[in-house]
């Protein structure tokens, strides 16, 4: 029997506070809506300010809008240095798709830097604020790639946009793996999980190509249901590292279950490589408040 859960059946988070990245656009805005709906008080974390108070005005409740450049490491530092109190609930939410080769601010392949570093940098920087989960949106596409290239994660020379998306999502993946191993260690009550929307008909799915477009109006489902994994994820009672995509066929559509990753974004010892490259990187590291 397929899975039914919807937002009706989310608990109250009356009290609570999240924080959703990329939530002015794309599934970021059903995840913001769903959140405020259900009670929280949610922080809209955008680039563009004047978008996100568009999308802010469609969250019920009570909501605000705040700068945050995921491609740009000072501004990851400043959203962070400017929080004051608890954090619920962070959601990773934001990224690019197959986009030409680019940079970063600080030099980084553009999905790898906004996808992953970004996410990273922010996650272990409110660490000591949070504390119930963080939830981390992959893709089905951390499929197309077989590991991490370690020697070279830009890509540099053998730029591929499909390979550097996917290369993207497995990281988000491993990152949620070692991040859950960690808390797990030091006995901390966060937990990391992660979800995937399935296909799902935003703005990252635009394409030019008339054959795929009608492919996506008839297999993709819509943006609400696309962020339902992540809602899933992030108010249910779900082990630590667990990964939340949509039940049906090939995980394109469906309602929100537990779905298994690939044997490389279950690999241990690639996920605490991955951690070790990535504070190097970003300068930031594991810090949880007594």
């Amino acid at each position: 029997m397929k899975n039914t859960w919807n937002i009706s059946q989310m608990p109250d988070l009356t009290g609570r506070t999240a924080v959703v990245t990329g939530a002015n656009s794309g599934l970021g805005i059903p995840t913001a809506q769903a959140l405020g709906k259900a009670g929280a008080h949610v922080v809209l974390a955008v680039r563009d300010l004047d978008k996100g108070r568009q999308a802010a005005a469609t969250v019920p409740g009570s909501h605000e809008v705040r700068h945050l450049d995921l491609a740009d490491l000072s501004s990851v530092r400043q959203f962070a240095a400017s929080w004051d109190g608890d954090l619920d609930l962070l959601i990773n939410n934001a990224g690019v798709m197959m986009a030409p080769e680019g940079r970063t601010k600080d030099g980084f392949e553009t999905h790898f830097g906004t996808n992953h570093l970004g996410h990273f940098a922010l996650t272990n920087l409110l660490l000591p604020h949070i504390t119930d989960r963080v939830v981390t949106v992959s893709a089905a596409a951390h499929r197309w790639v077989s590991g991490i290239n370690f020697d070279n994660p830009d890509l540099s020379g053998a730029y591929n946009a499909r390979q550097a998306y996917g290369q993207s999502k497995l990281a988000n993946l491993l990152f949620t793996l070692e991040l859950q191993r960690r808390l797990s260690e030091i006995g901390s009550p966060v937990r990391a999980l992660a979800a995937h929307p399935g296909l799902a008909a935003t703005d990252l799915l635009r394409t030019p190509k008339p054959v795929l477009r009608m492919f996506i109006r008839v297999v993709a489902q819509d943006a609400e249901a696309g962020a339902l994994p992540t809602l899933f994820a992030a108010t249910q009672d779900l082990p630590g590292a667990s990964y939340v995509g949509p039940d049906g066929i090939l995980e394109m559509r469906g309602g929100p279950t537990l779905v298994s990753p690939t044997v490389a974004a279950s690999d241990p010892a690639a996920a605490e490589r991955l951690w070790a490259l990535s504070e190097e990187l970003t300068g930031t590291s594991f810090v949880v408040s007594a």
